[in-house]
């Protein structure tokens, strides 16, 4: 954790936020062996309101690093769902929710089955754990976690020179709340693609041959996926959409 700013010190909001790093460091197996500045400022923070910026190190022997080297074209992709936003966005979100709409943080919409607050405020889930277990399992060519950029900018960092992938449309449920931002902003489809994750969270890249075990190992966690394209040879636009 680097720091926790707040006006001033309320002993239990405090105990609240350090409970939570502390069950997400256990479910990720991470630990919380430092802290960083605690800081009062007051007058520059409302009542009820704290700041927090916090970061994770980690290491991987050079051995197990994932580079995307052994990715081939022919090599299926597998999207694994995201709760939303995924905290990428936030500044197009609030502004077509609240400024364009005029909606408010406890407005409830027929599009959604919350209100305007709880969809903003839904986890960023982790997908370590699928991760970790395709990887152990020898079947995981390359993984590219889809967050400011989308699967447009995202994807192509994970490949080799001169290979793209295709995404197959339709493969996937895309969440409502992207659905009702392109509505309210008009946004062109290029751009939206760009901006949000639109319900894929994290893509997985495995061999055609090793996409059953893949299956297997994810349906055995309950996790739900998608194969979602394919890795292809490419020129100069390394995303299509069909």
């Amino acid at each position: 954790m680097d720091y926790f700013a707040v006006g001033k010190l309320d002993s239990r909001v405090a105990a609240d936020v350090i409970s939570g790093i502390a069950r997400g460091c256990k479910a990720n197996g991470c630990a919380l062996i430092g802290g960083g500045e605690t800081a009062e400022m007051p007058g520059f923070y409302a009542t009820g309101e704290y700041d927090l910026a916090g970061f994770i190190v980690g290491a991987v022997e050079r051995k197990r690093l994932l580079t995307g080297a052994k990715i081939r074209p022919g090599d299926v992709l597998i999207g694994l769902p995201s709760t939303g936003l995924h905290t990428n966005g936030y500044s197009l979100a609030r502004k077509l929710l609240f400024d364009v709409a005029g909606h408010g943080p406890s407005t409830r919409l027929n599009d959604l089955e919350s209100t305007i607050a709880d969809e903003l405020l839904k986890l960023h889930r982790s997908y370590l754990k699928p991760l970790r277990a395709l990887d152990n399992a020898g079947v995981l060519k390359g993984a590219a976690h889809i967050t400011g950029g989308g699967i447009t900018d995202n994807t192509p960092r994970i490949l080799p020179k001169g290979l793209g992938v295709r995404i197959d449309l339709g493969t996937w449920p895309v969440l409502p709340i992207f659905e009702l931002l392109r509505k309210i902003g008009r946004i062109p489809e290029q751009d939206w693609r760009r901006t949000f994750n639109l319900g894929i969270g994290m893509i997985f890249v495995v061999s055609p041959r090793k996409l059953a075990e893949a299956g297997k190992i994810l349906d055995k966690m309950k996790e739900d996926w998608y194969p979602i394209g394919a890795v292809i040879p490419a020129g100069r636009e390394r995303v299509i959409y069909e």
